[in-house]
């Protein structure tokens, strides 16, 4: 039995190789194992964080997203991102349950998988993942599921703080 496994790597996402490689990693049981444990330890991570500042601290979880996404790409991360948000909120709730904030976990597993997977990783690769990650994610995207969770709550008046928070000065330190 013959290991067809592509190592090809890729200066961008954007070519039909990368993706079909991508797609390629949901038929290896070895890296549906990985997966399994990138998850886990994903889980397992959720809820210990480096304090910097009152609401300001950097997530130890980011490790092992980061991790797997760069073994397992961008196909396998949205499930992974769904089924260890879900069980790690179960396993460790904060505050109510609002389904939409999958997708930062979502968008944040996809982004890390894109800049790393498949890529030469260096560390500007790396510090443009995070950095697409503090604004497109931790900035725009989570200030916008919270006016959303807010407005569906009946609380207007926070949505709007809320989309006033997009530009806040902590999370643009962060």
């Amino acid at each position: 039995m013959s290991n067809n496994t592509s190592t090809a790597l890729y200066p961008h996402p954007f070519s039909k190789a990368y993706w079909r490689d991508a797609a390629n990693e949901m038929k290896s049981t070895k890296m549906l194992v990985v997966t399994a444990l990138m998850v886990a330890l994903r889980i397992v991570l959720k809820p210990f964080a480096i304090y910097i500042a009152p609401q300001l601290a950097i997530q130890t979880a980011m490790l092992a997203t980061a991790l797997g996404a760069m073994i397992f790409g961008p196909v396998i991360a949205i499930p992974a991102a769904i089924v260890s948000d879900t069980i790690g909120f179960m396993l460790f709730p904060t505050g109510d349950y609002f389904l939409p904030f999958v997708l930062t976990e979502i968008a944040s597993t996809m982004i890390y998988a894109l800049f790393l997977y498949r890529a030469k990783v260096t560390p500007i690769r790396v510090m443009l993942a995070r950095f697409c990650i503090c604004l497109f994610v931790n900035v725009m995207l989570q200030q916008v599921i919270f006016a959303w969770q807010y407005t569906y709550m009946g609380n207007p008046d926070k949505a709007k703080e809320s989309i006033e928070g997009i530009m806040a000065v902590a999370r643009i330190f962060k």
